[in-house]
């Protein structure tokens, strides 16, 4: 099984992945411990891109959740069984975000690099609420509907999310 999962942030992609690759029992990529060093240092674009592409070569089946065009992007679209696009609703998404910050404040989250202690400012939240809802990202994101329609679930809300997560790791449904 692989399984792209792509959208907002804020919006709970780490989480699902964590879930569904325990599930289906295949190794997570979270490519946000990809960009990030320790501390929030960012890696060169080179690096992650070997990273991703070597995580990609040795595995048959996977979970990868992360937007960044970049990093193969268009190979892990065609090769995944299934692209969840989780497409929240800007406030809900900061409101998670800040939970998230509640919840692992000082700390660093299990889909980051270690020493990425949780951390919520201005830039991010702005991101949050408006710079990663661009135009790009929704062409992107329709572009994915048109050229995969049968692999492509869309998730707006808590409820639907609730119901792909249950209806994906239920125990009779595997």
């Amino acid at each position: 099984m692989k399984i792209a999962i792509i959208g907002y942030s804020g919006s709970g992609k780490s989480t699902l992945a964590r879930k569904l690759g325990a599930y289906y029992k295949e190794d997570v990529l979270h490519l946000d411990s990809v960009h990030f060093l320790p501390g929030w240092e960012e890696r060169t674009a080179e690096s992650e891109q070997r990273i991703v592409k070597s995580f990609l070569d040795r595995h048959t089946g996977w979970v990868i959740d992360g937007n960044y065009s970049r990093l193969s992007f268009d190979r892990r679209m065609e090769e995944a069984d299934q692209i969840v696009i989780m497409l929240f609703n800007r406030v809900g998404c900061l409101i998670r975000v800040i939970r998230r910050y509640i919840a692992y404040w000082n700390r660093t989250r299990p889909d980051m690099a270690d020493g990425c202690r949780e951390k919520i400012d201005l830039e991010f939240a702005a991101w949050v609420l408006w710079k990663g809802r661009g135009k790009t990202a929704r062409s992107r994101y329709r572009r994915l509907l048109q050229r995969y329609p049968d692999k492509v679930t869309v998730l707006k809300n808590q409820r639907q999310l609730n119901r792909f997560t249950a209806a994906h790791t239920a125990s009779s449904g595997r």
